[in-house]
């Protein structure tokens, strides 16, 4: 049995399967996913899993370069945004290197989600609680 965090099978092997540049998107309940990307819905009830729990558990296997936001969770969401941030930064000195956080519109960001390799569908309920993450490499 696997002895880290990720212990559901299909983010473990999505992790697996990124190469440099590959982007996955960390969604919330009603986040649209398109038809062509890959589905991973861990969707409980409303809050569980949260995206924030999620992500935590994402980072202990994932090596992270960017993260892109939607621009509007800066007013519609600040405390989660401000949380998000933090943990964003935390990983980035974790692993030795900044990530960069970049913000396109909302609009924008569902667009970009359909070249995502997976969207994961999480039980959030927070309005903009949706992350596209870029990997990146450990060397």
């Amino acid at each position: 049995m696997k002895k880290t965090t990720l212990l559901n099978s299909h983010l473990s092997a999505l992790v697996a399967r990124l190469g440099h540049t590959d982007e996955i998107t960390l969604g919330d309940a009603g986040l649209p996913v398109p038809v062509e990307v890959e589905r991973i819905d861990l969707a409980v009830s409303p809050g569980l899993p949260g995206v924030e729990d999620t992500l935590a558990a994402l980072l202990t296997e994932l090596q992270l370069e960017a993260v892109v936001l939607a621009e509007e969770i800066k007013t519609a969401s600040p405390d989660l945004h401000r949380r998000l941030l933090a943990k964003i930064a935390g990983a980035g000195h974790a692993q030795g290197r900044d990530i960069s956080v970049g913000y396109i519109s909302h609009a924008e960001f569902k667009r970009r989600n359909g070249h995502s390799r997976a969207v994961i569908r999480t039980g959030e309920c927070t309005p903009y609680a949706n992350l596209i993450l870029c990997a990146g490499v450990p060397f």
